[in-house]
């Protein structure tokens, strides 16, 4: 079966799930009730990737490739569009965006096809509609906020709005570390401590809410610095706290274990009997 008769497979089953005697559940869903598993798709795609799992990968695919046969099997039955303008839509953008292999414009490096790309994107969205009246119009404060930060400081520094040198962005965060210290010293009863087993943070003394306020918008001005540092560095934010996240997963799902073969409870545990499973963690490759 060729690839455009195994979409066409597709496209038919959605079709079928969707009509009178179909599935119930996939006949009453919505634009709005599908949109957030939209977004668990997506992220169990990144983390297969980031998973190298080359096994798995395939189904995620399936599966978010599954979310746009949804849409528009769902737009096609009200007459706004179906799969085959989406298709047609997506095969245009892709010659018009790409004029440096099907057109006679000249991008040799990678950051030549990035800044051709935002160009022809500013090009085709002032023909559509008014002139965007700031630099960061269309990018959407509704995905995740590491993302955001990164496209909007990429944005700023495309129009020369940047550290000249990645240097000054070190002293950036040693500059936002000693305004959330200096904001910590304020607190009821010092500097918050971990209370024991019980969370982090959770001084009995009550904290001011504009002392909250306070704090949150220096830990907000930290994580942009360090998103900003990602993107100098040609780094993904997103996916690097991901990769993190899930060496952390690693090592703490390794002492759990080991407690539990010496017939511990975790949650009995000492601290210093955890850290010393934790440093015998770190020297298991990752």
């Amino acid at each position: 079966m060729s690839t455009g008769a195994k979409f066409e497979r597709a496209v038919e089953i959605m079709a079928r799930l969707r009509a009178p005697g179909g599935c119930p559940w996939d006949r009453e869903q919505t634009f709005d009730t599908i949109k957030p598993y939209t977004l668990e798709e997506t992220y169990e795609v990144l983390e297969a990737i980031d998973a190298r799992d080359w096994d798995e990968l395939p189904a995620e695919l399936g599966d978010l490739l599954l979310q746009v046969l949804f849409y528009s099997e769902m737009a096609k039955e009200d007459g706004k569009f179906s799969i085959d303008d989406v298709l047609e839509r997506l095969a245009n953008k892709l010659v018009s965006r790409h004029p440096h292999v099907f057109g006679d414009v000249k991008a040799d490096t990678p950051q030549e096809v990035l800044r051709n790309w935002e160009a022809l994107k500013k090009r085709e969205k002032r023909e559509k509609q008014k002139p965007a009246e700031s630099v960061l119009d269309g990018v959407s404060s509704a995905m995740p906020a590491l993302m955001e930060a990164h496209k909007i400081s990429s944005r700023a520094a495309n129009v020369g709005f940047d550290w000249p040198e990645i240097s000054q962005l070190f002293e950036k965060l040693d500059e936002e570390v000693t305004e959330l210290k200096a904001e910590l010293k304020k607190y009821p009863a010092g500097a918050p401590k971990a209370a024991g087993r019980g969370v982090a943070g959770s001084n009995e003394n009550k904290v001011p809410e504009e002392l909250r306020a306070r704090v949150e918008d220096e830990v907000g001005d930290m994580f942009f610095v360090l998103v900003n540092i990602a993107r100098y560095l040609a780094i993904d934010g997103e996916s690097a706290l991901r990769k993190t996240n899930r060496k952390f997963r690693k090592r703490f799902q390794y002492v759990e274990r080991e407690l539990k073969m010496q017939g511990k409870d975790i949650h009995h545990a000492t601290l210093q009997e955890m850290e010393k499973l934790w440093q015998q963690a770190k020297q298991n490759p990752e």
